[in-house]
C-alpha cells in the first residue's frame, strides 16, 4: 500500500514538474521576453514607440473594433442561446452548426470570403463603389470581420448553462403574468450573469487580438486601418524592435487584465454552482 502512494506521489510531481516546465517554456518566458525586448532601451524609448501616432492610431482603432463587435455579439449570442434553449423549431440543429464555423474555418478565409462580397471586384463591389460605400480596406470591413470571428464566443459559454438549468424558471414566471421581457430580465439575466461576463471577456480578448481576418480587410494602411496586431507586425518587418515589443507589451498587458477576470469569474461561476445561489 505504501509502495502505491509513493506511485502515486511520485506521478504527481513528475506530472506536476512537466506542466510547469511547459508553461515556463512556451508561456512565461515568451512574455518576460515581450516585456525585455519593449524595455531594452529603457524607459523613455518605450513610452515613446507606444505616444508615437500611428500607435496611437492602432490602439485607438483596436478599441474601437472591440467596442462594436463585442456588444453586438452579446445581443446575437443571448438571442441564439435564448431561442436554442428555451424554444424547439426546426432547423435549430443547422443554426447550432452555423455559430460554429467561425471555430472551424481559417480567419484568413473568411477575411478573403468578404473580399469576395464587397471588394471592387467582387459581388457587390460595383454597387457599393456606385454609391461611395467603402467596406473592403476600411474600418466597417475590420468590424464585420472581427465580429464573424468572435460571435461563437459568448453564445457558446450561455447554451450549455441555460440548457442546464431549463425552462422551469421561465414558464413559471410567464404563469404568473410576467411578459416575455419581465422573464428575461428578472428570471434568465441573473442566472446567466456570470456566464455571460465570461463570454464577453473571451469575446473581447479575441476581438481585440484578431490578426487574420482583420490583415486580409485592412489594407494595412498605417494610421488608419491598422490594428494593434498589424502594426506589430509593420513594426517588426521593418525591423523596429523596440516599437514593435512596446506595442506587443500592451497586447500582452490587455491580455493578462483578461485572464486575472476570467479566473476570478470562473472562480465566482463554480463556486454559485456548487452553492445553489444566484
Amino acid at each position: 500500500m505504501n509502495g502505491a502512494i509513493n506511485q502515486s506521489r511520485s506521478a504527481k510531481y513528475i506530472l506536476l514538474t512537466a506542466g510547469l516546465a511547459f508553461l515556463g517554456l512556451f508561456v512565461l518566458l515568451p512574455l518576460i521576453s515581450v516585456f525585455a525586448e519593449a524595455l531594452r532601451r529603457g524607459i523613455a524609448a518605450y513610452a515613446e514607440s507606444i505616444v508615437e501616432p500611428d500607435a496611437l492610431a492602432a490602439v485607438r482603432l483596436t478599441l474601437l473594433v472591440a467596442a462594436i463587435s463585442v456588444p453586438l455579439n452579446i445581443v446575437f449570442g443571448l438571442a441564439a442561446a435564448w431561442s436554442i434553449t428555451k424554444f424547439d423549431f426546426p432547423g435549430k440543429s443547422i443554426l447550432i452548426t452555423l455559430i460554429d464555423l467561425p471555430l472551424s474555418v481559417s480567419p484568413v478565409v473568411s477575411g478573403l470570403i468578404y473580399v469576395l462580397l464587397f471588394g471592387a471586384q467582387g459581388w457587390w463591389g460595383g454597387w457599393l463603389a456606385a454609391h461611395d460605400v467603402q467596406i473592403i480596406f476600411a474600418v466597417p470591413g475590420i468590424v464585420i470581420a472581427t465580429i464573424f470571428i468572435t460571435f461563437p464566443f459568448v453564445a457558446r459559454e450561455l447554451i450549455p448553462l441555460m440548457a442546464e438549468q431549463g425552462r422551469d424558471d421561465e414558464e413559471a414566471a410567464l404563469s404568473l403574468g410576467a411578459s416575455g421581457w419581465q422573464t428575461f430580465r428578472r428570471v434568465t439575466l441573473p442566472n446567466i450573469r456570470w456566464g455571460l461576463l465570461y463570454g464577453v471577456l473571451l469575446c473581447n480578448a479575441r476581438a481585440m487580438g484578431e490578426f487574420g481576418a482583420v490583415s486580409v480587410v485592412s489594407g494595412h494602411i498605417r494610421g488608419e486601418t491598422n490594428t494593434m496586431p498589424l502594426h506589430v507586425e509593420i513594426l517588426y518587418n521593418e525591423y523596429n524592435f523596440v516599437a514593435a515589443f512596446a506595442v506587443a507589451s500592451l497586447l500582452a498587458l490587455l491580455a493578462l487584465m483578461t485572464l486575472v477576470l476570467k479566473s476570478a469569474l470562473e472562480w465566482r461561476f463554480g463556486y454559485q454552482g456548487k452553492g445553489g445561489g444566484h
